[in-house]
Formats: C-alpha cells, sequence, structure tokens
C-alpha cells in the first residue's frame, strides 16, 4: 500500500509517499480500498507540529475515508466486499489501504461520489454536534459562522438553512460571491471589523450562535457579541498556527489570549460557552452514529450536499496542503491514491 507520511515537523515539503505491506482485517474489522481521503485542518497543524493529539511525528494522519470494501474480517455483519463505504479512522487516513474498525464504518448512499463521500465526515458531524446535537438551534436564530468558505463553515450554512436562520459569514472578499450563492445574507470580509458588522444588523439583540475555530481574542469578542441566550463554540484554534512552519512564541501568545470564564460569569450573562473536538469524539460512536444517518437522510433529501474543491493524488499532497495554507480553498480538499 501506498501512504503520505509526515516525515518531520515542518512546511507541507515533509510530507512523503512510502509503501508498505497491505494491512489484514482482523477480528471485527473491514479492510478499505481507499478512493479518496479528506484533509482537515487539523491534519495541518499535525504537520507544523502544533496538534498534541496527534501520533508522534513520523506519523500517517487523516480523519476521514471513502473507498470500497475489499476484505471482511471474522465477526462482521452488515458488510460485504464490494460495498462503498466512509471510513472514519482517528487517524491513518492518507493511505490507499485501511483495516479499520467495522464500527467506524459507514455505507455511502449510490448517488455519492468518493471525493464527496470524503469530504463529508467530520466536517459535517463537527457542524451538526455544534448546532444540532448539542445546540438544538432554534428555527430563525442568527448564526455568525467564522471561516465560512470552509469544509465546516459550508456544512454549517447548508445546517443553518434548514432552521431558516440569518447567516453572517466571515471570509476573505473574494469568496463572498460563492457564499451569497448558497445563502449567506450577511458576508463580512476577514480584514473587517466583524463585531461591528454584525452590530450594525443585530443591534443590541446580538448573535445567538457564534461558531469560531480561530480562537485566541476572537472568543472574547464573540462571547460579547452574544445576545441572551447566546452561544459560542469552539471548534479549533487555528490562530496558533502563523504560517506553514511553527512558531511556538506566536502560538503561545495565542493560548495566553483565550479568555477564561466562570460559571457565576455565565449565569449573570445568559450565555453559554462550549466546544467541540471531533477527535475526542470517536470513541463515542454511540453519539456520533445517530448523527451520522440524521446527515445521510438529509443527503437524501437534498438539504446538503459537500463541496469538494479540489482533488489532489498523494504524490502531490505537500500542494495540497499549500493550497489550503494560502486560503485558496472552497469547501473540502481531498487526496486520491495515484
Amino acid at each position: 500500500m501506498k501512504q503520505v507520511w509526515i516525515s518531520r515537523a515542518g512546511s507541507p515539503e515533509v510530507l512523503e509517499v512510502r509503501e508498505a505491506k497491505d494491512p489484514e482485517a482482523g477480528k471485527g474489522e473491514l479492510r478499505i480500498r481507499v478512493k479518496a481521503a479528506g484533509i482537515n485542518f487539523a491534519d495541518l497543524m499535525a504537520r507544523v507540529g502544533l496538534y498534541p493529539d496527534a501520533p508522534p511525528i513520523p506519523c500517517v494522519v487523516g480523519y476521514e475515508v471513502a473507498g470500497v470494501v475489499d476484505q471482511v474480517g471474522p465477526g462482521v455483519e452488515g458488510f460485504a466486499v464490494g460495498d462503498r463505504v466512509f471510513g472514519m479512522p482517528r487517524f491513518g487516513g492518507y493511505t490507499d489501504t485501511l483495516a479499520i474498525s467495522a464500527e467506524q464504518v459507514f455505507h455511502m448512499p449510490e448517488k455519492m461520489s468518493f471525493e464527496e463521500g470524503a469530504a463529508l465526515p467530520v466536517v459535517y458531524l463537527t457542524a451538526y454536534t455544534m448546532m444540532m446535537f448539542t445546540g438544538n438551534l432554534r428555527r430563525g436564530s442568527s448564526v455568525l459562522i467564522h471561516s465560512a468558505a470552509g469544509g465546516v463553515g459550508i456544512a454549517a450554512i447548508q445546517l443553518a438553512k434548514t432552521r431558516d436562520c440569518v447567516i453572517f459569514g466571515r471570509a476573505s472578499k473574494g469568496k463572498h460571491e460563492y457564499l451569497r450563492s448558497i445563502g449567506v445574507q450577511h458576508c463580512i470580509d476577514n480584514d473587517e471589523d466583524y463585531v461591528a458588522a454584525c452590530r450594525r444588523v443585530v443591534g443590541d439583540k446580538g448573535i445567538d450562535l457564534v461558531l469560531d475555530p480561530v480562537g485566541g481574542k476572537s472568543w472574547r469578542e464573540g462571547y460579547d457579541l452574544l445576545g441572551p441566550c447566546g452561544r459560542l463554540v469552539g471548534f479549533g484554534l487555528s490562530s496558533a498556527a502563523s504560517g506553514k512552519t511553527r512558531n511556538l512564541f506566536h502560538a503561545l501568545g495565542q493560548v495566553i489570549r483565550i479568555p477564561k470564564y466562570s460559571v457565576r460569569t455565565l449565569m449573570d450573562d445568559n450565555k453559554t460557552v462550549t466546544g467541540v473536538n471531533m477527535g475526542h469524539l470517536f470513541g463515542r460512536l454511540d453519539l456520533l452514529r445517530p448523527q451520522f444517518e440524521d446527515l445521510l437522510a438529509m443527503y437524501e433529501r437534498a438539504e446538503i450536499a459537500p463541496k469538494v474543491d479540489k482533488s489532489f493524488p498523494f504524490s502531490q499532497a505537500a500542494a495540497a496542503h499549500h493550497f489550503i495554507h494560502d486560503r485558496k480553498a472552497i469547501g473540502k480538499v481531498v487526496l486520491i491514491p495515484d
């Protein structure tokens, strides 16, 4: 099999394609011939050496794949060789052959492409968990989505539309036309004062839901922007990454800027602060499986549709990471085995 390895911490050029013996499906496992593997920002953070949950470098990362079952291990029911499936490994997805517990595998809809399949699991589960599962998003709510043109951002926009929400999307100006085309009523440029932009629309009423993967001082600003019973959800700390290599001084500065909240303050302000780290939920498939099944039903009803911006072969994995770092992507970027 071929895999994309992080050979050492550094720029995208540290990614290397290596070959190894194909794994065998053990008890309770399936072996998947991977057709597409999703890239998430956590992968980039792992590569620069700023993702504490990642395996020790050198390692293979990747949370989501789509492919075809080609081996069924002992004790597995409900799957057969030839089935088109999603696979959700915690790590190890940058591979063309994956042995994985059958509990972490789901059947793909027939009309879904493998690229779409690799673009759905992590970002849509993250958005769903933030908005529907723990959030119980109210119909007609106002929602501010940072990094709105990213994978999670687009998933959140689609979910917000199912609740007839007023959507504020923050992204670079060149992506605003696309965001408007998918239902964002209020586009905010990354260089603009987003708090002032929101206030011009909602006034003192505030925003009902803020989804923020940036962190640092942005979480403090978002909290202050919330209205009564509003909710701030953190789902990343992208501000800790200053570029394509690690800068520990910059990362520490962003961590220091993270605000601290007391229960009494939250009570008096009638606000909620919560967070989602999908990598820490992979062990709770009892929570994730019903959400994923609901998402698949929403896909079949055409309420959601993964947006794949570009696919790169394994041999161009470095270019794929550069593409994301350079903020060129609208939606997901996926890797395809050569």
